[in-house]
């Protein structure tokens, strides 16, 4: 039997936390043979609502969890965390800007970094889902600390990624399985950089370029917009943001942190730029990069030939970035 690890989920009884605790629980992302306590945080009023999870938790007699602890206390919930999703924050809504997003946000991932600096595992693997998720990212691990790393956080893009080639994979007839290498680069955001360009396809006759099964104009104009605007197409169309994808997405994202990257294949995660500023990003933002996980070191992708859009595109979601971070460190108060 294992030793259970300690999975937080903050935000517990909204959307995302109702559609990824279930999965959580049933070994989607850590294995089925791993033991797991779930650490579920929301705030006082949402408390009842989170009561009904964990009745269906217990309804679904998981033979992994080994024991669920709601709470409205960070420091109760990050105890001890070996992982953590961080989900809760101020929604985004239909027309709202990002200025406002990080204002609403700020104090939220002011108090959740706090706790997970001073009481969460050092070995923890802090995953950001909430949006502005880059920069909510850093604002984090800003609050967290000296006490953790750079390796302790990540923001998720995998929703972009698995859009790339769910799109790539309809527009081709295949699944997506067949589908490798696509890219995000930069932000989680309208500025995002979809990028198909390394990215390959297995067709009847053999694996082709991505580049050559596709319009180039298409990949680099209408389909890259249309990713970088899918979330708020959704919120149009259903009324709320994504959270069965989102919850997935967040699932794949750590699945891959912690048990590795497939042979052959990489993904797209935002992280801590390196400081060895990898593609020329400077230091101190949240920047997706296309990476390997092998037992759960994230390492960059390195020596992709960008062109001339791919490279520009790369610039402005960097600028924007930027502008985010002095935003969010003004409103702040951060030197």
């Amino acid at each position: 039997m294992s030793t259970p690890i300690n999975v937080v989920i903050t935000g517990a009884a909204g959307q995302i936390g109702y559609a990824i605790m279930f999965r959580i629980a049933k070994g989607d992302v850590f294995g089925c043979n791993q033991k797991i306590n779930l650490h579920l945080l929301e705030i006082e009023p949402a408390l009842p609502a989170l009561n009904g999870c964990i009745m269906e938790l217990q309804d679904c007699a998981f033979p992994n969890l080994a024991g669920v602890f709601p709470t409205a206390n960070p420091e109760e919930a990050f105890k001890d965390a070996d992982a953590c999703f961080l989900i809760g924050a101020f929604p985004r809504k239909d027309g709202m800007d990002r200025s406002a997003l990080l204002q609403k946000n700020g104090g939220i991932f002011r108090v959740q970094g706090e706790a997970i600096g001073k009481f969460a595992k050092k070995t923890v693997k802090v995953l950001v889902v909430g949006n502005p998720a880059n920069t909510n990212c850093l604002i984090c691990q800003h609050y967290a600390g000296a006490s953790l790393k750079n390796e302790n956080f990540s923001a998720m893009t995998r929703l972009d990624h698995n859009r790339m080639l769910g799109e790539i994979a309809a527009r081709l007839n295949v699944t997506t399985d067949k589908v490798k290498k696509v890219i995000v680069w930069g932000n989680h955001s309208n500025t995002q950089v979809d990028d198909a360009s390394h990215a390959t396809v297995e067709l009847a006759d053999g694996v082709k370029a991505v580049y050559g099964a596709l319009p180039q104009a298409d990949l680099e104009g209408e389909f890259a917009q249309k990713i970088a605007t899918r979330g708020g197409a959704v919120i149009k169309a259903r009324g709320a943001s994504s959270a069965a994808s989102a919850a997935n997405a967040a699932i794949t994202q750590m699945r891959d942190w912690w048990c590795s990257t497939p042979e052959g294949d990489w993904v797209s995660m935002a992280i801590p730029v390196p400081d060895d500023e990898p593609y020329g990003i400077k230091k101190g933002i949240i920047y997706s990069f296309p990476v390997v996980v092998k037992q759960g070191v994230v390492e960059v992708v390195k020596g992709l030939e960008c062109n001339a859009h791919i490279q520009a595109g790369m610039k402005k979601t960097e600028d924007e970035l930027i502008a985010e971070k002095q935003a969010a460190y003004e409103a702040l108060n951060i030197q």
